[in-house]
């Protein structure tokens, strides 16, 4: 008999606890808005198969770091996982489906791919939502492995990471403790989060505002406190000509984050299309 592979409902997410949230399964619930046919069963059967090849060898080696060192292998040199470095922002390199076809992709989802193969393999691999590149951490008895997914999995040191942190941080280069808080383990919504903020970058840099207008919907279906995503759906809306829509979505907005740096932008443009806006305080 064959077992299915479950997709969430989106109107459920929101009420899951932020590593509740499926990661697997939203990451390819999200990937269905484009492709409505996807077989999340074969996905999940693709990571299995990765799984199922590694496990007797990962069950024979006892350090940590070198089942690390095993999973990366076969991912990135015999399976040919790797960064598009040459088109990064192709929508394609965000959709999970995709990049289980292609084997290609940006730093977040070959991430996914890495996590749900080690987790699998009883290896604890953990997400980190790093300024610039999204990376990924490994426990290990002095500390933390901390890894590139978009370069095949490189392991990166203290130094280079401090180089990588510097240009988002205004110039400066974090101490201890504040590159101590970027590494810590993003979880599960956060992720999912930047996946959804990817897709929408990409279609807003693209003028495409009906997919941007469905990421920023689904950014708030999985969190609704997420009130830069009401604001990015209603100025969507603008573009598609979803006056009301817009209305409602930016008025909620401005109510919301009242001091916004753009608050006063957003209720002129609110004005100068004869809809009403709220009072600014």
């Amino acid at each position: 008999m064959r077992v299915r592979f479950p997709l969430p409902d989106w109107n459920e997410l929101a009420s899951l606890g932020d590593d509740a949230v499926p990661l697997l399964a939203t990451a390819l619930l999200i990937a269905r808005d484009e492709y409505p046919a996807l077989d999340a069963d074969l996905y999940d059967a693709l990571a299995r198969s990765h799984v199922e090849h590694l496990r007797p060898l990962v069950e024979r080696i006892a350090e940590r770091t070198a089942q690390m060192a095993a999973i990366n292998r076969h991912l990135f040199d015999e399976l040919g996982y790797s960064g598009d470095h040459e088109q990064y922002y192709d929508p394609r390199n965000s959709y999970l489906n995709e990049v289980f076809e292609r084997r290609r992709g940006n730093p977040i989802s070959l991430a996914l791919v890495q996590m749900e193969v080690a987790r699998r393999l009883g290896v604890p691999l953990d997400g980190v939502s790093f300024p610039g590149h999204f990376l990924v951490r490994l426990p290990v008895d002095d500390g933390m492995l901390v890894m590139d997914p978009f370069n095949r999995g490189r392991a990166l040191d203290v130094e280079e990471l401090r180089r990588r942190a510097q240009p988002h941080l205004g110039g400066q280069a974090p101490d201890d403790r504040a590159l101590c808080h970027i590494l810590h383990p993003a979880t599960h919504r956060a992720i999912l989060l930047r996946v959804l903020r990817n897709l929408h970058a990409a279609y807003t840099e693209g003028e495409d505002w009906e997919r941007a207008a469905r990421c920023a919907d689904r950014m708030l279906k999985l969190a609704p406190a997420e009130h830069e995503a009401l604001r990015e759906r209603g100025l969507a809306y603008l573009q598609l000509g979803h006056r009301h829509g817009a209305r409602a979505d930016l008025a909620r907005y401005l109510e919301l984050v009242p001091e916004a740096a753009d608050a006063t932008a957003l209720h002129e443009r609110l004005v100068e299309l004869g809809l009403e806006a709220p009072r600014l305080h």
